[in-house]
């Protein structure tokens, strides 16, 4: 299947409106959209998906019209998600993948931090140069897709040096009926500069498809803590890609939180530069009702004496089910490296499944590497224990579940949100409950 008689076909592309450089852009991908075919469960990458049941002609990006003139302040501020998410040194607000609010602490703007909207601040010749060139190195036909229908995005820019204290939280709002958006964040950390930054997409309950992709650029000894919660509608599709680079002596803490969403993929990748290099991936996942919660991940390290430590923890009920294939490579520059991947499943009810593919590609022959998974019930053992101290059946499964995620949820770099998300987790489980 071509794109060439669809919503999203080049002349669709080339239509959309925005800066020069923008439409340009687009236009690259654009060129390359009719060559390419929608994926397929027959790919390995997508073994075990439900991308059989999409259908692209079912859907057409956001007239550019409705979304309004780039750097327009149409939102405020933020709501909800951005209380949950405590004291922050600034915002986005992204509806339908374009900027509409922005605030930023004035003592970081005068240190030249930036935060902003890609369509009004990604004319400088420095952005361009680097937006993009992360997520090219890992392509799919979505990320072509998203390129060739990107309405702009979200930029987090730190200079050398600068230490941002409180978070910078980007809240995505998508949810046309019959419409797919294109999400884009840039966060880009310059040399000894750190960073929090909090993304948080939601969606109503519409037939909404979001690709999306986030960059993660951590220059020499910065240090880059990254949170995405995905709480989307029950019809939402999300398809996403978070890649990131670290250089030399750089660290990275990168968390996902999935709850919502119909079928929800996310692609968790990262390359490890150089020297020193180390990153820390976790993931707290939850799947109901009829959800596929769909992980794929890599840590790759292309230098000595890297580090990459994994730990993604999923739970599944009614018929719902989760993936997780996450690859460990090795090259053969990477020698004393260390690599550590570790997925764990809870299926709680019959009907409810989870595969676990965790893979290895050693290329150097002086590393440290493992990893595991496991699927399956609480334990009996566990449940018994609860029980007979008098703790009623329905409340020792919620106590188990909970401590379950505990080690997930404590090296989320978010602690305001723990509480949020520890509290939607339950409302899972109670949901069920009341169903009986």
């Amino acid at each position: 299947m071509t794109t060439a008689n669809t919503a999203f076909s080049a002349e669709a592309s080339r239509a959309l409106g925005g800066p020069d450089w923008l439409r340009a852009r687009r236009l690259v991908a654009a060129a390359k959209l009719d060559g390419l075919a929608l994926p397929s469960a027959a790919e390995e990458i997508w073994r075990y998906s439900r991308i059989g049941e999409f259908d692209l002609a079912r859907y057409r990006p956001v007239p550019w019209e409705r979304l309004g003139d780039p750097g327009e302040i149409r939102a405020p501020g933020g709501g909800p998600y951005a209380l949950e998410a405590g004291v922050h040194s600034g915002l986005l607000v992204v509806h339908d993948g374009r900027v509409v609010r922005q605030e930023l602490d004035p003592v970081l703007e005068a240190k030249g931090v930036r935060v902003c909207g890609l369509a009004t601040c990604g004319a400088d010749d420095e952005i361009q140069a680097i937006l993009g060139s992360v997520a090219a190195e890992s392509p799919d036909f979505f990320t072509v897709l998203h390129d060739a229908f990107l309405p702009g995005g979200a930029l987090v820019w730190v200079p050398d040096g600068v230490v941002v204290e409180h978070p910078i939280v980007v809240i995505h709002w998508c949810g046309g009926d019959g419409e797919m958006t294109f999400p884009h964040t840039l966060v880009v950390a310059g040399a000894s500069a750190e960073v929090t930054v909090l993304e948080r997409f939601g969606s109503p309950n519409t037939d909404h498809v979001v690709d999306s992709v986030a960059e993660i650029v951590a220059l020499d000894n910065s240090s880059v803590r990254y949170l995405s919660v995905q709480e989307h509608g029950p019809r939402t599709w999300h398809i996403g890609l978070q890649r990131a680079h670290v250089a030399r002596d750089a660290r990275l803490r990168a968390a996902a939180v999935a709850l919502g969403g119909d079928y929800a993929r996310l692609r968790s990748e990262t390359l490890l530069l150089e020297a020193g290099a180390e990153s820390e991936q976790v993931a707290v996942y939850f799947g109901d009702g009829n959800q596929m919660l769909d992980f794929r991940t890599l840590q790759d390290h292309a230098a000595p004496r890297t580090r990459s430590e994994l730990l993604f923890k999923g739970a599944v009920e009614d018929t719902a089910k989760s993936v997780y294939s996450g690859l460990i490579r090795l090259r053969e520059a990477a020698q004393k490296a260390e690599a550590y991947q570790t997925n764990r499943n809870l299926v709680l009810t019959e009907g409810a499944g989870a595969e676990s593919i965790p893979n290895l590609e050693i290329l150097a022959n002086d590393v440290k590497c493992s990893h595991g998974s496991t699927v399956g019930p609480i334990d009996d053992d566990q449940r018994y224990y609860l029980e007979s101290r008098g703790v009623a059946p329905d409340e020792a499964e919620r106590l188990i579940v909970l401590g379950f995620f505990d080690d997930v949820f404590a090296r989320l770099p978010a602690a305001a949100l723990t509480g949020p998300l520890r509290r939607a987790v339950i409302d899972k489980i109670e949901h069920r409950k009341a169903a009986r």
